[in-house]
């Protein structure tokens, strides 16, 4: 046999592997979806989740109702650029 022919049929068979995989990955995991927000229920006045976030010092936890209590809480996002 013809090694150009062994070669081509090694990487015609490679490409079809890598096709099925890809396919199998998707048909698993579905499409990738970058935008993954889900509609909330928190309204004007409803009181804020109690999370927990790293402090500054990148190891201790902090809660957010052992900071601020009973106080109004507000998130702002967004740059002051």
């Amino acid at each position: 046999m013809n090694v150009r022919k062994v070669v081509r049929r090694t990487l015609l068979g490679l490409a079809i592997v890598v096709v099925l995989a890809v396919t199998a990955l998707f048909w698993v995991i579905g499409p990738l979806r970058y935008d993954q927000r889900q509609e909330g229920n928190l309204t004007i006045g409803s009181s804020a989740p109690d999370v927990s976030l790293y402090a500054l010092d990148g190891r201790t936890r902090v809660k957010l109702s052992d900071e601020i209590g009973a106080k109004p809480v507000v998130i702002i996002f967004g740059s002051y650029t």
